[in-house]
């Protein structure tokens, strides 16, 4: 029989009950996030004395326990990160989940055996990526859920020494990796910072800008739930080494459901079983929770399937239909059994948002006849017609809780060994030393030792009286009474009081070392937080000194970059990948030297998400050798590596100087800071460098969401890839419109990908003062919709900012200048408004 490797099996717990469940049904490692820093901030996460229980319940069975710690940290907070990190190190987990760049660098400094685990929000999708990752010292990476099977081969066969983690099962961010912008410039609750408002889950309508035809409505963003049985043999065979369940805010029942199902699957696996799985088999992890199942990218696009369309939730199981109702009973026929304590749904057949009605049956009945085979007790009429779905089976239920209910909650802590000398003659104390833990305590008794009548001090007694060590943390482990006298007496009473007094000084001496190891890391950290390794600022960038700035703006097309230009912009940023299609690479090539003739610089700016075979290309808009602006980080360290002009965007989410600091040393000359921070929070973060080699986000819609899934292919149900007519003829210019009425112009780029951008152009002219005092030289002006007015707002922006070289002061009508050019429909984004 052919055996394969097996991969670890990683589930999620956002309670201890969840741990539990997650272990008793053959999870392997656990993860999980404690009180603050992580991905899930809002119920699913657990307390440090949680975080304890579930470490040693875990260590009791030979399992381990993930910390996610997998947000972006804002300066303000890297130092309660730590020590946070520290006290979750002190309850004894075995790794840490890290998103940001900056935070990863600081773990390896201040807990270097620490083994670290980047996220998939780190959006790692090529061998590039992977091996900076390697180069940080991280030991695992979370491959973005985007990747195909020939994408996770070509990045384990690059980075052989990576571990690679991959999801295969949950729920699906439709951004890429799960990096999302539109989230916070809709909410104020940033994904990236563990508050994600599900924008993706609403419907929304799909219409043609030009024209203003409806192409299509629905939830059409909202991917289905990722079940991706029916790969395990492939994943395991390109070279992943953990296969990860999603679920932190799932019920615990959900998490011994899916894991118990996994956990046969892998063991079928190991011994060289593929074969697929049944309707039985699949069938619990239906009902427990599904929005729908995709088998995700692993085999490629899943074009239109992969998105729910009719409902953005858990849609149940289908079983039946509504056909009257009688007397205060809902009359149905279902295939299914209907029990007592079963949850129901009921939907209109041409229903778009899933079950409106629903209720827990409480009464049921069966009943003969053909018309109906159950009657359900209730007051809720429900239309003849409509569908019946089981949302929740009350019989599955209890299954899954029992599997979990025989595992202690708590194992007990690991007791330390006290081990124990005692000394003394007649007419002398006794002296007793207890050593644990490096502490020596010592103990005398107050009454003297008297020649034993009847039995004396031998090492019985000795040992059950200091062993009765009771709710302390401490074991007696060896007796050594050679330096007692023989036939000594004490009174049982003296024998207790001096164990006590033992105990509760070296109780005292354990916690004040406890308090000198805290505080020793607490200085540890503030020291290595302060502690910046600072690049020499490159001789391109604006400085404070001289009065020079650098007014960028990002354009798409040749007629926007010519507007640009003439408008006073000191450099053009081209996009020519964001649309179908692509600028003609000689086109780009002529404005380059069109440009440099009147002293202009031309960048490229590449795209985010460049999968390995993409690379190659991308090589001949490189092969222009022309400076870029990439937000990926693979692309970031190779070209700059390559002695290429590289600024680092906005994508790198550079939150905080040490992540800035990191880049720098990768070689990037300039960096656009994350859009997430507020002007005091820019400031802090650039405090360091003077300001010098940072450029702003000041105008423009950045790009909320990257999405390998296109939604007017799936308009059209079209296959992905080969529909291009529809987006470079027919529809050009298309929005999405959310419940609220916003416009999002969806850009379908050169790979066939969606870039959803935000409804609103960010427009920050009213904080340029307080950035240009910070020493911030660099300013992004971004125009990546048809119409945009590139002269005027570059215009108005370049007067702006030559007054400031001036000295003058900014009346209200110089940003008002700009304002005019947007009218009302803008937002300030984030400059004054925290996330």
């Amino acid at each position: 029989m052919i055996t394969r490797r097996t991969p670890e099996l990683l589930a999620p717990a956002g309670s201890l009950d969840a741990a539990r469940a997650a272990i008793a049904n053959g999870a392997d490692a656990v993860y999980l996030g404690a009180q603050r820093f992580n991905a899930r901030d809002e119920g699913a996460q657990l307390t440090l004395d949680e975080l304890e229980e579930a470490c040693l319940l875990a260590h009791s069975r030979g399992r381990r326990v993930y910390l996610t710690l997998n947000v972006l940290v804002k300066p303000h907070e890297l130092h309660e990160a730590l020590s946070f990190l520290g006290e979750a190190v002190d309850r004894g987990i075995d790794a840490v989940i890290v998103q940001d760049l900056g935070l990863v660098t600081l773990i390896r400094r201040v807990f270097p055996h620490l083994e670290i685990h980047g996220s998939t929000q780190m959006t790692v999708h090529d061998e590039s990526g992977a091996a900076v990752l390697r180069e940080l010292g991280v030991q695992r990476v979370v491959l973005a859920r985007e990747n195909t099977l020939e994408d996770i081969r070509a990045i384990h066969n690059a980075v052989p020494a990576l571990g690679l983690e991959s999801f295969v099962h949950g729920a699906l961010c439709i951004s890429y990796s799960g990096q999302c912008y539109m989230s916070g410039m809709i909410s104020e609750r940033s994904a990236n910072r563990g508050s994600c408002a599900q924008s993706c889950r609403k419907d929304y309508v799909l219409r043609d800008a030009n024209t203003g035809v409806e192409l299509d409505r629905g939830y059409l963003i909202s991917a289905k739930d990722l079940a991706a049985h029916e790969h395990l043999p492939a994943i395991a065979d390109v070279g992943v080494s953990c296969l990860k369940i999603e679920g932190r805010k799932k019920r615990p029942e959900y998490v011994a459901t899916v894991t118990k199902t996994y956990r046969h699957l892998l063991e079928r696996l190991s011994h060289g079983e593929v074969t697929g799985v049944s309707d039985a088999e699949l069938q619990p992890l239906v009902q427990i929770y599904s929005r729908g199942f995709t088998g995700g990218m692993y085999g490629g696009r899943d074009g239109r399937a992969y998105v729910t369309r009719t409902q953005p939730d858990n849609r149940g199981v289908a079983i039946g239909e509504v056909v009257g109702y009688e007397r205060g009973e809902l009359l149905v026929r279902c295939e299914t059994a209907i029990e007592p304590g079963d949850g129901l749904g009921f939907e209109a057949p041409d229903s778009l948002g899933g079950p409106s009605l629903g209720f827990v049956v409480t009464n049921v009945r069966t009943v003969g006849g053909t018309r109906a085979n159950y009657a359900l007790r209730t007051r809720t009429p429900v239309p003849t017609g409509w569908r019946v779905l089981r949302t929740s089976h009350a019989r599955s239920l209890d299954e899954a809780r029992a599997s979990y209910a025989s595992l202690e909650p708590m194992a007990r802590r690991k007791r330390l060994r006290a081990d124990v000398r005692v000394f003394g003659s007649v007419g002398a104390q006794l002296k007793v030393l207890f050593h644990c833990a490096g502490e020596r305590v010592e103990a005398r008794s107050e009454s003297q030792l008297a020649p034993a009548t009847k039995r004396g001090l031998d090492a019985l007694v000795l040992r059950q009286q200091l062993g009765r060590l009771g709710e302390t943390p401490f074991v007696l482990g060896t007796v050594d009474d050679t330096g007692l006298g023989s036939d000594l007496f004490l009174p049982i009473s003296e024998l207790n009081q001096l164990r006590q007094r033992a105990v509760t000084e070296l109780l005292r001496r354990l916690a004040s070392a406890a308090d000198t190891k805290r505080a020793e890391r607490d200085e540890l950290v503030q020291r290595e937080v302060a502690r910046l390794e600072l690049s020499s600022p490159a001789a391109d960038r604006p400085s404070r000194a001289s009065g020079a700035f650098m007014l960028s703006a990002q354009v798409y097309n040749l007629e926007d970059a010519d507007a640009a230009a003439l408008a006073g912009a000191s450099e053009i940023v081209i996009d020519p990948f964001l649309r179908h299609p692509p600028t003609p690479l000689a086109q780009v090539r002529a404005l380059a030297e069109h440009l440099g003739d009147r002293g202009i610089v031309l960048r490229i700016r590449t795209p985010t998400i460049v999968r390995p075979e993409e690379r190659r290309s991308l090589a001949k808009w490189l092969d222009l050798g022309l400076p870029v602006v990439s937000g990926h980080l693979g692309l970031v360290a190779d070209l700059s590596r390559q002695g290429r002009d590289v600024v680092g965007d906005y994508a790198l989410n550079v939150t905080n100087a040490h992540t800035a600091a990191l880049l720098f040393r990768l070689g990037a000359r300039r960096l656009v800071p994350s859009i997430e921070l507020t002007t005091e929070e820019l400031q802090t973060l650039v405090a360091p460098w003077g300001g010098a080699g940072f450029d702003v986000f000041l105008y423009g819609r950045p790009e909320g969401m990257t999405i390998e899934h296109c939604v007017l292919s799936a308009a059209f149900d079209r296959v992905p890839t080969t529909c291009r007519d529809l987006c470079v003829q027919k529809h050009t210019n298309v929005t999405l419109t959310d419940p609220a009425g916003y416009d999002f112009p969806v850009a379908t780029d050169s790979a066939c990908r969606n870039r959803l951008l935000h409804s609103r152009p960010i427009e920050g002219s009213e904080f340029v003062p307080p950035l240009w005092d910070a020493g911030i030289r660099g300013y992004q002006l971004v125009f990546n919709v048809p119409g945009d007015p590139v002269r005027e707002v570059v215009g108005a922006y370049r007067t702006l900012l030559d007054a400031l070289v001036r000295g003058e002061a900014l009346p209200a009508g110089r940003t008002g200048a700009i304002r005019a050019c947007v009218g009302s429909a803008f937002t300030r984004g984030h400059f004054a408004r925290a996330v």
